[in-house]
């Protein structure tokens, strides 16, 4: 029998996800390329892995069978890749690396420039992507280390399987309208019950974290726009509509003309990475990270957005 990495962990992530579609877009592929790795799959082994229930798919008793045999045999994998790593005399190697909007903006391009001097033989292959998608994109596979966010209010779900590295830390303050708030340099949650807000949706993990946060201050935010967008929320309070909740690193994405206030309540978020849990000592992840650890803790002023193009370190 033949098989390849791609066929055995999109049969994998069925077992997790339970559907074509939400394989697909955890590991990048169309669903009908899913189904073409699951067919491959059966034509190698000779044996039906899928059935049909209805609209629905379920894994045979054989599926189940080569799933959990997979899984093991792609942490072989993991750290076959490891050990050869180490036996360069180099640290040197490619990643692909899956990154939300901020940290595509602000994190990468000073973490590419610190990774040309500290370890050129590392290439970097990144993909843009949505922010509460990157814990299942590395589960996936389709990337091997992203950054996220995590909220000590509604936190990352934790697997055994994978590694949730902290970066650095995000105390939230108030963004409200120019001149809203006039001698105000702090303000507490509680005083906004009667603002109108913009946030993201309350399915996101950060909606959740806000509503949390608000909720403990003893009110329901009126949610006038629910934006996901950091910049198109800025521009919102910026004309006057409500208020939201910013990071530093938020107010980098555009330059605006609101009112930054300090919050007595305390609402975090952690800029963190995630990598696989075999993948943690691998000498091109760990030097990733570190650099990734720099960047992510570097001064405003230290930023850039020129990506890197010469010395091995790629953006692609």
């Amino acid at each position: 029998m033949e098989w390849t990495s791609p066929q055995l962990r999109s049969l994998v992530e069925l077992t997790r996800r339970g559907t074509v579609t939400a394989v697909a877009r955890s590991l990048g592929y169309t669903p009908g390329g899913v189904s073409q790795q699951i067919a491959a799959l059966e034509r190698s082994t000779g044996m039906e892995l899928l059935r049909r229930v209805g609209r629905r798919v379920e894994l045979t008793d054989a599926g189940v069978t080569l799933a959990a045999h997979a899984e093991r045999i792609l942490a072989t994998e993991a750290e076959a890749v490891e050990a050869l790593e180490r036996t360069r005399h180099e640290v040197s190697g490619t990643l692909r690396v899956g990154l939300f909007a901020t940290a595509a903006a602000e994190i990468l391009p000073l973490a590419l420039r610190r990774a040309r001097e500290t370890c050129p033989g590392i290439t970097v292959r990144s993909r843009d992507m949505d922010v509460d998608d990157v814990y299942d994109a590395v589960a996936g596979g389709s990337v091997e280390l992203a950054l996220g966010l995590d909220y000590p209010d509604v936190p990352l779900p934790r697997d055994a399987s994978l590694c949730v590295l902290p970066l650095s830390r995000e105390r939230f303050s108030l963004a409200a309208p120019a001149g809203d708030l006039p001698g105000r340099r702090t303000v507490a949650l509680h005083e906004m019950r009667e603002r109108g807000w913009i946030l993201p949706p309350a399915a996101s993990y950060y909606g959740r974290a806000a509503l949390t946060a608000c909720r403990r201050a003893g009110f329901e935010p009126r949610v006038l726009h629910e934006v996901t967008d950091t910049a198109a929320t800025l521009a919102l309070v910026e004309t006057g509509v409500g208020v939201s909740l910013v990071t530093d690193l938020m107010l980098r994405l555009r330059p605006s003309q609101l009112d930054v206030l300090g919050l007595s309540d305390t609402v975090e978020r952690h800029i963190v990475a995630v990598c696989r849990s075999v993948a943690r000592h691998r000498p091109t992840v760990a030097a990733l990270v570190d650099v990734l650890r720099a960047a992510a803790c570097a001064p405003a002023g230290e930023q850039g957005r020129q990506p890197a193009g010469e010395g091995g370190v790629a953006l692609g």
